[in-house]
């Protein structure tokens, strides 16, 4: 699962991340937001955990700023301790610009999040520089193919192409690949053709508070155990 932040204003109603994370970016507030975020998403996966669900992974997003921060490692490390979450349950997803803007120090970071025992993820891969040197210089876990991709798979024989490379790629390097914005069967199917065992989006779950995301669990795993893994 992947924590999404979403802003209930009290007169405009819920406003999407696309309105205020770039403000957010701008004026900094997004180091802050960020954290909180992160805090949030780890306690949430223990709880879960306590109340008897499957363990399960959480993904959160991290921004620019945060690395630019120098003290995302310590940040984590009080998320996690706080927490009582297991390092192995939580992904941190950075976007590819990240990686290919990415200082020594940034992968230095990397370096030490990843002896942590926490997981890194590229988000959105094969919109940004599509630069192949850094899957092999960055300790990475996990590519996400963007959802433009997988929107058009069953009409558009260059989308269906593009996803079955960065899989085969992905397997090949050992790296975990997971579908983004799935939204139908049929969408599905041709994943599952194309041996892509992990994904998410709407035909799975759509992005829900807390207290309304616990039956998910019991209804993904009965009604898509035989499609793979839902995430």
């Amino acid at each position: 699962m992947e924590a999404l932040v979403r802003w209930q204003h009290p007169t405009l109603g819920l406003v999407p991340p696309a309105r205020f994370i770039p403000l957010a970016e701008e004026t900094g507030l997004i180091v802050p937001l960020g954290e909180w975020v992160l805090r949030t998403a780890c306690r949430q996966n223990r709880e879960w955990q306590k109340a008897g669900y499957p363990p399960m992974q959480v993904a959160v997003n991290i921004s620019p700023r945060q690395l630019q921060q120098g003290s995302l490692v310590e940040v984590v490390e009080r998320a996690l301790s706080d927490s009582g979450l297991a390092p192995r349950w939580l992904v941190l997803e950075v976007t590819e610009s990240i990686m290919m803007d990415g200082t020594e120090s940034t992968l230095a970071t990397f370096r030490v999040l990843e002896r942590m025992g926490i997981h890194i993820a590229i988000d959105d891969f094969g919109t940004g520089y599509s630069s192949l040197h850094y899957l092999k210089k960055f300790p990475i876990h996990a590519l996400k193919i963007d959802r433009s991709f997988i929107r058009d798979i069953t009409t558009n024989p260059d989308d269906e192409a593009i996803t079955s490379a960065v899989i085969t790629m992905a397997k090949g390097l050992n790296l975990k690949v997971v579908a983004e914005g799935v939204e139908t069967v049929e969408q599905l199917e041709v994943l599952r053709a194309l041996q892509c065992t992990h994904m998410q989006g709407h035909l799975f779950s759509r992005p829900a508070p807390a207290e309304q995301f616990a039956p998910v669990f019991g209804r993904a795993a009965g009604a898509y155990l035989g499609f793979g893994t839902w995430c």
